[in-house]
């Protein structure tokens, strides 16, 4: 299984209407994780928040439905700069 961070700055001036987009973007990709997606924000700079998806499956096409499930939301609407993926994994037993 793998686990996706996607990390982002937001307008502080459109928090409201950032957090009710990506907490729709969240529930949306339920369906495609083992546990419940959360948003979390920087703690030494709330403007920086990141989305957590664990336990994906089919992580490439996990990315394919992130990918279109962003833009019936409008999330650059509110982001300064790009929306960076990141996926990890917990590393294979030593043999």
């Amino acid at each position: 299984m793998r686990n996706a961070y996607v990390y982002y700055r937001i307008d502080p001036a459109q928090a409201r209407l950032a957090a009710a987009r990506i907490d729709a973007l969240l529930n949306a990709m339920a369906v495609h994780c083992s546990r419940p997606p959360r948003r979390l924000a920087r703690c030494d700079d709330t403007s920086t928040w990141m989305e957590v998806y664990e336990g994906i499956a089919d992580f490439a096409a996990f990315v394919e439905v992130l990918n279109a499930a962003v833009l019936p939301l409008d999330c650059a609407a509110f982001t300064r700069g790009e929306r960076h993926l990141e996926c990890f994994s917990a590393p294979d037993p030593a043999p």
